[in-house]
């Protein structure tokens, strides 16, 4: 009963947190957005006081169930686990008592927190279990979920609207990291369980240590067992010692495999009498390093085609930017690159197609803003809403449009007015906030085309001129990025 109760809520957790990064109708952010919040580092890193002490709590009491139901990334390699299983019996009781990798998983938490600690959360997030399932998800699923999507809205009737075609670009970089990412994971899983959870993974070494003093757990009652071995031939944990009738619990993820397989009873969800002889060796190796995590905590793309698809529409480029643009919220350079873990969430949901990952080393794979396939509209606040780490903080939408992510600079070489003497005021007609006017390209010369003039002052840098200004591959103008958000 306790091991059919697990995996419903924690089907119910995986469909659900893996529609957030899918579903592009806002329904199942609107619905159960605050789902990302409860993953464990996003809160560590946004400070999220009352997640952190239930999640801690439930561990103390409960032990590992946040890694077999919370975790989506731990879901993952259950399913792909259960795969192997499912390919005989023999494959399925593959598993066997294992030593605990202490020193492996205490260097592992030890770079994390060091990482973190620097500012290099970028770097940190590659062993962060929700920002690699986020990866997964928005640079591998998601791009054939749009496809299919598209593809139905293609076939469907005229007078049908169920389906509708939209727009999801990811790039090759992104792709690659996620595609090694499930391969690498993938790999753990289909050989020995979780083993990745319980060696590499930071958050299943901190909730690991915690729940070895967990109110309840399985135990095994010796008057009992029989010594058959069935346990831990079911234990995807490698953690049960079936000779010696012992748990390691600080790699057990509560499952309740074990107990389900014991055809004595021999295995209870009980609390546990208090063990004398406690090795203390690991605890203070935990501690350490639990302590320096906390510390560091505070401190695709199609070619479009015009006129019945005779007149290719070359897209556009990513024009060189001296400071890079981050979403409004995000406040600062600073804030945003030491609080984001690279789940890329805000990019699954962003409707203008705005965020994509960063290609470069400072901001690898974390989100960067860029107009090349759309733009900020001031009333969107979908990033803001979905952050779980503190990244993106929260703002209405006056706050939104009102903050000052950026400015305008026109560039006269690619200019039309000015290169070939046309008419356009293109980026005037669709400023939100009414920052360019169109001034004589010939001081005093009225009759000359009008140009472009932008009022640093007054312009958001919400991109709405550089997606929609007619030149391509290269605006005539483009978004120069702050590094400390204003108001204006």
């Amino acid at each position: 009963m306790l091991k059919t109760i697990r995996r419903v809520v924690a089907i119910i957790c995986f469909i659900a947190i893996s529609l957030l990064f899918l579903d592009f109708t806002a329904t199942a952010i609107n619905g159960w957005g605050w789902l990302a919040k409860w993953q464990f580092m996003p809160a560590l890193l946004a400070m999220n006081i009352p997640v952190l002490v239930v999640l801690l709590l439930l561990t103390l009491v409960l032990g590992r169930v946040y890694c077999s139901v919370l975790c989506p990334l731990g879901v993952l390699q259950d399913v792909i686990s259960h795969v192997r299983g499912w390919l005989g019996r023999k494959q399925r009781r593959r598993f066997g008592y294992r030593r605990p990798l202490v020193v492996v998983r205490i260097l592992f938490l030890a770079t994390f927190a060091l990482l973190v600690m620097l500012g290099f959360a970028r770097f940190a997030a590659f062993i962060e279990p929700y920002s690699e399932y986020g990866r997964i998800m928005s640079s591998l699923v998601k791009p054939l979920y749009v496809d299919i999507n598209n593809v139905l809205a293609s076939s469907q009737g005229d007078d049908a609207y169920t389906f509708y075609a939209v727009d999801y670009f990811v790039t090759p970089a992104a792709v690659i990291v996620a595609a090694v990412t499930l391969i690498v994971i993938g790999c753990f899983a289909w050989i020995d369980g979780r083993l990745y959870c319980n060696t590499i993974c930071p958050v299943g070494t901190i909730l690991g240590y915690l729940s070895r003093y967990s109110w309840l757990k399985p135990v095994i009652d010796h008057s009992k067992c029989v010594k058959c071995g069935l346990c831990a031939k079911e234990c995807k944990a490698s953690c049960i010692d079936s000779k010696s009738g012992t748990i390691d619990y600080t790699r057990c993820v509560t499952c309740m495999d074990c107990i389900d397989s014991c055809h004595a009873g021999a295995i209870k969800y009980t609390r546990r009498p208090a063990s004398k002889n406690v090795d203390d060796g690991g605890r203070r190796k935990f501690l350490t390093v639990g302590a320096l995590l906390a510390g560091s905590a505070v401190a695709r793309a199609q070619e479009k085609t015009v006129d019945g698809g005779l007149a290719v529409i070359i897209d556009k480029k990513k024009p060189e930017r001296r400071t890079m643009i981050t979403p409004p919220g995000s406040r600062s350079h600073n804030n945003f690159t030491s609080h984001c873990t690279a789940c890329q969430l805000c990019i699954s949901n962003c409707p203008g197609n705005v965020l994509r990952p960063s290609a470069e080393m400072k901001t690898f794979m974390q989100p960067e803003v860029s107009y090349e396939r759309g733009y900020c509209r001031p009333e969107c606040t979908a990033c803001s809403d979905v952050c779980p780490a503190g990244a993106i903080l929260p703002i209405d939408k006056a706050e939104k449009s009102s903050t000052q992510i950026g400015h305008a600079v026109w560039v006269r070489k690619n200019c039309l007015p000015a290169s070939e003497g046309v008419s356009c005021g293109n980026c005037a007609r669709h400023c939100p906030v009414g920052a360019i006017t169109m001034i004589p390209s010939v001081a005093g010369d009225s009759e000359s085309p009008l140009v472009p003039s932008v009022n640093t002052e007054r312009c958001i840098g919400c991109g709405a001129c550089e997606n929609l200004c007619p030149v391509r591959p290269f605006s005539a103008i483009y978004v120069e990025g702050h590094e400390i958000h204003r108001t204006v």
